[in-house]
């Protein structure tokens, strides 16, 4: 069969990547063919167009680049018709995809949805949308299935591809001994200040100020090469704190506590039990937007999933560096408090534990093209 991919970030990529493996472990003869990264690449799919052509984040991004982006949608919809697939899957990255899934469907392409548009957080009648538009859902968060049922579609919750990533990892042995030795016996706080330009902006100005302030601790900048290393600067010349590049799940799995900025990463540091501090601040228009319309008592993933506060979330004026400073100690030493957040994280990890995400969305693809299901 012939699959066109769609993903429009990083961590799109990595779970497209590992999607396009186990449909090609099924399928033998597919053909793929979309946008991505290397890692759908690497996994045999044709590239069209990389992800750091399409990565623009907040209100403020997209509207500068409404051009280029109504480029490349335009570029989408003639290489889908070219191509004429059996299905166009959709990895998250909701603003370009919906419009592809809508252009799709009225062409008469079958299409599936891989991790859901976060239309839960706001804007909700967008599933309206979805359902219209797409085929099969399939959901990697557990609560987004009640939430579809409200909407009268029953979607597939498949089980979460972050979990599936810890999973497979390996720690490396001697990664350790790279900080150790600086580190003094100190205790370890990782930093992730994100993987956008506008991320790092916001966010490590405050990392850097806390870390000067809290010398008795050793701090890992968990740093990402696509992105220019001036953008570290706030952090030069802090003697007890230490880059690392591309090596976040190694320096998560042996972190004793962290300050995260608001995502993905929150989640991947609640299932290497690392108990967090979680930050984040827009820019104040997308702020004023975003407090009218979010639907949702939280930001983080790790409570999203448990549907109550298991780590404090410091947002906008809020993000200040007495707040985040005086939790990290809070996290950091050991005590009822921090073993509170650690079994919170547990019961997390059981709510995702239903098996390989990829393996099985690939096998219900596979079922639904076939009419199994």
């Amino acid at each position: 069969m012939k699959y066109y991919l769609i993903a429009g970030e990083r961590s799109g990529d990595l779970h497209g990547g590992n999607l396009i493996k186990s449909l090609r472990a099924r399928d033998t003869q597919a053909v793929m063919r979309g946008f991505g990264g290397d890692f759908m690449q690497a996994a045999g799919m044709q590239l069209t167009v990389h992800y750091q052509h399409l990565a623009f984040m907040g209100v403020v991004a997209v509207l500068a680049n409404l051009r280029t982006i109504a480029k490349r949608l335009a570029q989408c919809k003639k290489d889908i018709i070219d191509f004429q697939p059996d299905v166009v899957i959709l990895i998250d990255y909701a603003g370009f995809n919906l419009r592809i899934a809508r252009f799709a469907k009225q062409n008469s392409f079958r299409v599936y949805y891989y991790i859901s548009p976060k239309v839960w957080a706001w804007n909700t009648q967008r599933a309206w949308k979805l359902k219209a538009n797409v085929d099969r859902m399939f959901c990697i968060l557990p609560f987004e299935k009640d939430f579809f049922k409200t909407f009268n579609w029953d979607v597939d919750y498949v089980g979460n591809p972050v979990l599936d990533a810890i999973k497979s990892f390996t720690p490396n042995a001697a990664f350790r001994q790279t900080i150790t030795p600086n580190a003094n016996q100190k205790k370890i706080i990782a930093l992730l200040p994100g993987s956008r330009k506008v991320e790092l902006a916001r966010m490590l100005p405050l990392m850097a100020e806390v870390a000067r302030r809290n010398p008795q601790y050793y701090y890992v900048v968990a740093a990402v090469k696509n992105l220019p290393v001036e953008l570290y600067r706030p952090l030069q010349n802090i003697p007890h704190v230490q880059l690392v590049y591309e090596q976040t799940y190694d320096l998560l799995s042996c972190a004793d506590a962290a300050i995260v900025t608001s995502g993905t990463a929150t989640l991947e540091t609640g299932l290497f039990r690392v108990p967090q501090a979680v930050i984040y601040r827009a820019a104040a228009i997308e702020y004023a937007i975003g407090i009218r319309f979010i639907k949702v008592k939280f930001i983080s993933l790790v409570n999203l999933v448990a549907n109550r506060e298991v780590i404090k979330e410091f947002l906008q004026h809020a993000m200040t560096v007495e707040n985040v400073e005086n939790e990290l100690k809070r996290l950091a030493e050991p005590g009822a408090y921090r073993e509170a957040v650690l079994h919170g994280y547990q019961q997390v990890y059981n709510l995702l534990d239903v098996g390989s995400a990829s393996e099985n969305t690939a096998q219900r693809m596979i079922d639904y093209l076939h009419g199994h299901r």
